[in-house]
């Protein structure tokens, strides 16, 4: 397999540069693998590095095209890194972080993975649950039915580690096929149903250079769930493990 060097993310001299420079800061010993850098029109931020056959590739979203280089060269670090797994400087975090967060950048963002990205979806009505009847009936009786219906949809495969998340770009809420069954209790699907839909009532806000999905208020509505105790009990014994230790943790 040949490595794709179409016009639409043909190789970038300057960005080469960029990724030899954050090499050599970080990987001493010689030969260095040479680079392959280019700009690819991903649906949003995303940026890839891979090591193939001695060769190292990097495509970073076009939508970095216009920044400075003290961004780009920030990127560099924490893919080389990643991609050495080293851990990468907190300042050159820092620097990615905050200008990823400005508000333009999070707008272009979005409105690309809207032009160019799809959700793949299902219909709502399960083998067990119809997400169109739970949503219903939870907007009515915890919204007033004030909330505007998204995309509904089971995920393409059951998970345990995810069990519903809420896309604000595409208006759509999935939720985990491992909760469309009748040995699940209805309510432990209405809480994570719940849940998604608080995050169309409360949306992201920044601060600083973070973004916060569960404020005050969203976990102060959380609680109103009539069954949030035996929910999120449930939802602790059938999760993946490695989900179970995080929750665990956040008790300490």
């Amino acid at each position: 397999m040949t490595e794709d060097n179409s016009p639409r993310h043909s190789v970038d001299a300057n960005l080469e540069v960029i990724f030899d420079e954050a090499l050599r800061e970080s990987v001493k010993k010689e030969p260095r693998p040479q680079i392959s850098a280019s700009f690819y029109p991903y649906a949003g931020l995303s940026s890839t590095i891979r090591l193939r056959d001695g060769r190292i590739y990097a495509r970073v979203s076009d939508l970095l095209r216009p920044s400075p280089r003290e961004v780009l060269l920030s990127l560099a670090r924490i893919l080389i890194a990643k991609l050495y797994r080293l851990k990468a400087p907190k300042e050159t975090e820092r620097i990615y972080s905050e200008y990823a967060s400005r508000p333009e950048v999070i707008e272009a963002s979005d409105a690309t993975r809207r032009r160019r990205g799809y959700k793949i979806t299902s219909p709502p009505r399960g083998q067990a649950y119809d997400l169109d009847k739970v949503f219903d009936h939870l907007n009515a009786r915890y919204f007033d039915g004030r909330l505007q219906k998204p995309v509904l949809s089971w995920s393409q495969r059951p998970t345990r580690r995810v069990f519903g998340h809420h896309d604000g770009v595409h208006e759509a809420i999935v939720i985990s096929r491992t909760l469309d069954t009748y040995s699940i209790p209805r309510f432990v699907l209405e809480f994570v149903l719940y849940h998604e839909m608080l995050h169309i009532k409360h949306p992201p806000r920044r601060s600083g250079s973070r973004s916060i999905y569960h404020s005050d208020e969203f976990q102060a509505d959380e609680r109103r769930f009539e069954k949030f105790r035996e929910a999120t009990d449930w939802l602790e014994q059938i999760a993946a493990p490695s989900r179970r230790k995080k929750r665990q943790r956040r008790k300490r």
